[in-house]
């Protein structure tokens, strides 16, 4: 089995990447530690409060659509937990559509939901969001172009310059197939991409819930930059 779980930089399916792709050697520039931002915390706890980590109560309605929970661990390659680490995530609301002023799907905005949010990790590198599903979308990569229902994440590490972005996908969703984004990762990793739908995490009559766990590297790792 390949080690390496991300995506091809070339996916010519996906075909903003064949702009984006490196059509050179990578050069390693020869920079001293004061010269890029190598240490101290990007965030810590007294940063962040409740409405970052809650995206259904950030404005004073509630937001339409289904109210879920996700949450899950990060880890490293050995299973062990990552604490205080910032996570963050952003989304497209319920009608499949981003508080973003390129997106002009013809969709409405929720004017209760931003669809932003960030935490950070417990002690057991457990992380935890309120949001709303979002919904799929158009995007015109070619005919007919559908986006299966995701949230963005990003992890970061001691500094702005050690990121991590990748996509929490659903479980079931029919247009995994058609997805070139999806799969542009390997295929025997494209299930680390996917939620479990968690009963326990589920709380009765006002919200489902869903498990997914990050692993940063190792064999178990999950496909970044996607």
């Amino acid at each position: 089995m390949p080690e390496d779980p991300n995506p091809r930089y070339l996916s010519p399916e996906y075909r903003s990447s064949v702009l984006r792709a490196p059509s050179q050697p990578l050069v390693m520039p020869k920079l001293g530690p004061d010269a890029i931002e190598l240490t101290s915390p990007v965030f810590g706890a007294g940063e962040l409060s409740a409405y970052d980590s809650d995206l259904t109560i950030q404005h004073p309605g509630d937001p339409l659509g289904e109210r879920i929970i996700v949450t899950g661990r990060v880890l490293d390659s050995d299973g062990r937990a990552v604490p205080n680490t910032l996570v963050e995530v952003w989304q497209a609301n319920a009608s499949g559509r981003y508080n973003h002023g390129a997106d002009q799907h013809p969709a409405p905005l929720d004017p209760n939901f931003t669809g932003a949010g960030r935490a950070l990790t417990d002690s057991e590198g457990r992380y935890r969001f309120v949001t709303i599903k979002p919904g799929a979308y158009p995007w015109k990569n070619h005919p007919n172009a559908w986006r299966p229902a995701h949230i963005h994440f990003s992890v970061f590490g001691t500094a702005f310059t050690q990121r991590l972005v990748t996509q929490m996908y659903f479980p079931g969703d029919p247009l995994f197939p058609f997805d070139p984004i999806y799969q542009s990762a390997p295929d025997w990793a494209r299930e680390r991409m996917i939620a479990r739908f968690d009963m326990d995490t589920t709380e009765p009559e006002w919200a489902l819930g869903y498990q997914w766990d990050i692993v940063l590297r190792g064999a178990n790792a999950t496909p970044m930059e996607v």
